[in-house]
C-alpha cells in the first residue's frame, strides 16, 4: 500500500487523478448525493493511508458547498492519516482578506481557523488572489505559480512580436512575471473601479507600443470578465493585432465567456483550476513538485 492518498473532491477530480499518478499515490474518490435542500452527503472509495493524506478540493461556486466539502473531506481523512495536506487549487474567498470598508468581515480569517480545525496541516493554493489572506491561517501555507505553466502554452501559438498586457496596476508584477518567461515586454493599464457599483473604466491614455502586436492580457482570475472586456475594446482601438487571455482561474459567471469573445478576444487560456472549456492547461505537475 502506498504511503500517500489523493483524496479527490468533486470540484477537482481531474487534477487529483493526475497528481496521484504523478506523485504514485492511492486514489480516492468522493461519491456526492446532494438533497433537494442543498445538503451534500459525501462517500468515499479507496484506501486511506495512514501516513499522510492529500485532499484537493477547489472553492469555486457554489463557493459555500464546496468549502464544507473541502472541511468534510480533510475531517475524514484526519481520522485516519496522520498528516492531512490541503490543496486547494482556486481559493474562494481570497478577496476577502481585509476590512476594505467599516463593518466588513474579513472572511480569510474564518477559514484560516476552518482548515486548522478541521485538521489540516499545510495548505497549498495555486495563484491566491493575495498573499495577505494567508496571513489569517496559523498552519503552513503554499502559494504556487501557474505562469511558468501559463507561458509553456502561450509559446506554442507563435505570435507576432507578443506584448503581454495586465489589466490593470494591481497585476502588473504577475505580467512582468509572465512576460520574463515568455521572453517579451509587458505594459500595464491604469483602470479605475467603484467600489460599491463594481463598475470598472480604463484611465490610460493612448498607447502605441501595442499596435500591429499580438497581446496576451494576463490576470489571476476571471469572474465576470467586465476588466477583460474593457481592456480589450480599449486596445482594440489601439490597432493592436489579435489579443489573447491567459488566466490561472477562468470563473466565467454567467455568460462572460461570450461576452469576452465578443469584445474580440482569439481565445482564453486558463488552468485546470477550475474545470471548463477554456482549462487547457494542467497545473497537476505544479503541485506535485510544491509537496515534493
Amino acid at each position: 500500500m502506498s504511503k500517500l492518498s489523493v483524496i479527490a473532491g468533486k470540484s477537482s477530480e481531474e487534477v487529483s487523478r493526475k497528481l496521484s499518478r504523478k506523485i504514485k499515490a492511492n486514489f480516492v474518490k468522493s461519491q456526492v448525493r446532494v438533497f433537494a435542500d442543498g445538503e451534500s452527503k459525501i462517500t468515499l472509495s479507496g484506501k486511506i493511508s495512514k501516513r499522510k493524506s492529500i485532499v484537493v478540493q477547489s472553492i469555486y461556486p457554489p463557493v459555500d458547498t464546496n468549502l464544507i466539502q473541502a472541511l468534510s473531506l480533510i475531517s475524514k481523512a484526519k481520522e485516519t492519516s496522520a498528516e492531512v495536506i490541503a490543496i486547494i487549487p482556486y481559493m474562494g474567498y481570497a478577496r476577502q482578506d481585509r476590512e476594505f470598508l467599516p463593518g466588513e468581515i474579513v472572511t480569510m480569517k474564518v477559514l484560516g481557523k476552518l482548515f486548522k480545525g478541521a485538521g489540516a496541516s499545510k495548505i497549498i493554493a495555486v495563484d491566491i488572489h493575495s498573499m495577505l489572506g494567508f496571513k489569517h491561517f496559523s498552519i503552513k501555507t503554499k502559494n504556487v505559480s501557474a505562469i511558468p505553466d501559463l507561458v509553456q502554452y502561450v509559446k506554442k501559438l507563435s505570435l507576432k512580436n507578443p506584448l503581454v498586457v495586465s489589466p490593470d496596476q494591481g497585476g502588473k508584477e504577475r505580467a512582468k512575471e509572465f512576460a520574463k518567461e515568455l521572453g517579451s515586454e509587458f505594459i500595464a493599464l491604469e483602470k479605475k473601479r467603484d467600489r460599491k457599483t463594481g463598475k470598472v473604466k480604463i484611465k490610460t491614455k493612448n498607447l502605441d507600443e501595442v499596435e500591429n502586436r499580438d497581446l496576451i492580457l494576463v490576470d489571476d482570475m476571471i469572474s465576470t470578465g467586465g476588466s477583460i472586456v474593457k481592456a480589450t475594446q480599449f486596445l482594440k482601438k489601439q490597432k493592436c493585432k489579435k489579443v489573447y487571455v491567459a488566466c490561472t482561474h477562468a470563473l466565467l459567471m454567467n455568460d462572460a465567456e461570450k461576452r469576452i469573445k465578443k469584445a474580440g478576444v482569439t481565445k482564453i487560456i486558463s488552468a485546470n483550476t477550475i474545470p471548463g472549456k477554456t482549462s487547457i492547461v494542467d497545473i497537476s505537475n505544479t503541485i506535485a513538485k510544491a509537496i515534493k
